[in-house]
């Protein structure tokens, strides 16, 4: 299982672009997944619309579970597999996706039973009600399948393997764009289900997609180990992978919860400023595409090499991806900002609207190498075992400096002066986080696993 894919031993510059390209696929299939969806629900009226809306909050609180305990698995199986202990490894795989499945099984169970009240607290009125129960009914029977899915690609990335994760959430993709229409407009022998139709697709490509995944980790490469139950060693396995769980988890919660602040911010001055913003927070993900990539390949490739004792290598590969980061946003936004203005007619015809969203394009972007390294490094702290950290660093980014910002920008000048508070709070904390990496250094030894 040890450096299969030469994490350990080859040039890090041409490691880190093989297993980030894969991973671009897989960021892109992700991003796809949730516009598919969307754009055929949005066919059947607005109402369907509204409904699918509100189910985004709660579907993005077990996604975060799920990229909070992917991480975990990354960081702690990419140390033991640097460090040569590969059946400690396997035991350790097996733990976390037991934990797994009970974690999501019991949210999955609960959510089922609360949805009117749930999403009568979110606001949703007696016409969307019912339609938000059809989807969610069926969407919380999967979501466990989801988690897994992304906990078990975690597992096959963290031995270096990013093409097979790749691979099968493009199926999966490719599944659920087939069935989509067939299953929500009900064409051919399919019967018209319309919203329900939509979350039997999405939960059918889970299913395949998990069983390709599982068969790779349990069957071809021989990734899990199913140990016996000794409560002794799961507390132990299960206490390691709550440690970097926890925090990942929360820190992927905040980034949301600091946009719909600043959505409220923008609401009490003018209503075009929101629908630009949401554009534009929808643009950003896309433009920010490859350090999600990179960040996904650099914690297994950080994590294996610490856990060899190859702390240089582990620092060399994140000084490097920070600064390729820097040069790529940095030359991704020279056509941004000559084509600001033709962009965001792509996105609304109210020129108000169009004002706005082009004046975010010009102005945000410029940060975005700078708020690339932020991700990078706080992603990067988890690898380090430095998972409070990398919490403590975004709530300072966000609660400290930039909502701060965004509210005194706000006051002195409306909406321009809110949305310059952004790219200023990202460049300033940019600085910062690469002066931090050109220090970080190995913590201290932690006990070793009883797996």
């Amino acid at each position: 299982m040890r450096d299969r894919h030469g994490l350990l031993t080859q040039p890090i510059g041409r490691v880190l672009l093989n297993m980030s390209l894969p991973n671009l696929i897989g960021v892109l299939t992700i991003l796809g997944f949730s516009l598919v969806d969307t754009f055929f629900i949005s066919q059947l009226g607005t109402e369907s619309l509204a409904a699918i809306s509100f189910t985004f909050p709660v579907t993005l609180v077990i996604s975060s579970i799920a990229i909070g305990i992917g991480a975990g698995v990354s960081t702690n199986l990419g140390r033991l597999i640097g460090s040569g202990q590969a059946p400690k490894a396997k035991v350790f795989l097996h733990d976390s996706l037991l934990l797994t499945f009970i974690l999501t099984g019991f949210i999955s169970l609960l959510g089922s039973l609360c949805i009117e009240p749930l999403f009568s607290l979110l606001g949703a009125n007696d016409s969307s009600l019912p339609l938000i129960h059809d989807y969610m009914f069926i969407w919380y029977f999967g979501a466990p399948l989801l988690v897994m899915l992304m906990v078990g690609n975690q597992g096959l990335r963290a031995t270096g393997d990013t093409k097979s994760p790749a691979k099968i959430m493009m199926l999966a993709a490719l599944i659920n764009l087939i069935l989509d229409p067939l299953l929500i407009f009900g064409i051919g022998p399919f019967p018209r289900l319309e919203i329900e139709g939509a979350a039997i697709a999405t939960v059918i490509s889970w299913m395949v997609a998990l069983s390709l995944s599982g068969y790779l980790l349990i069957f071809k490469r021989h990734l899990v180990e199913f140990a016996g139950f000794n409560i002794t060693r799961l507390r132990h396995n299960w206490k390691k992978l709550a440690h970097i769980a926890q925090p990942a988890a929360l820190m992927n919660l905040m980034n949301p919860l600091a946009n719909a602040m600043i959505m409220a911010m923008l609401a009490r001055i003018d209503h075009g400023a929101v629908a630009a913003f949401g554009a534009g927070t929808r643009l950003e993900s896309v433009l920010l595409v490859v350090v999600m990539a990179l960040s996904s390949s650099l914690v297994p490739f950080i994590a294996q090499n610490l856990g060899a004792g190859q702390t240089d290598r582990a620092r060399e590969a994140l000084l490097l991806s920070l600064k390729f980061v820097l040069i790529f946003q940095t030359l991704l936004y020279l056509p941004l900002y000559f084509f600001a203005g033709t962009i965001a007619q792509l996105f609304s015809s109210d020129p108000q609207v169009v004002e706005w969203l082009t004046f975010y394009i010009i102005m945000l972007p410029v940060a975005y190498g700078p708020l690339g390294v932020v991700i990078l490094l706080a992603t990067s702290l988890n690898a380090y075992h430095r998972p409070m950290c990398s919490l403590v660093l975004n709530l300072c980014r966000l609660f400290l400096v930039m909502l701060p910002l965004a509210a005194l920008g706000s006051y002195l000048g409306g909406v321009k002066g809110l949305l310059l508070a952004l790219p200023i709070t990202n460049t300033a904390l940019g600085i910062a986080c690469y002066i931090l990496a050109t220090k970080i250094s190995e913590p201290v030894k932690t006990e070793p696993s009883l797996a």
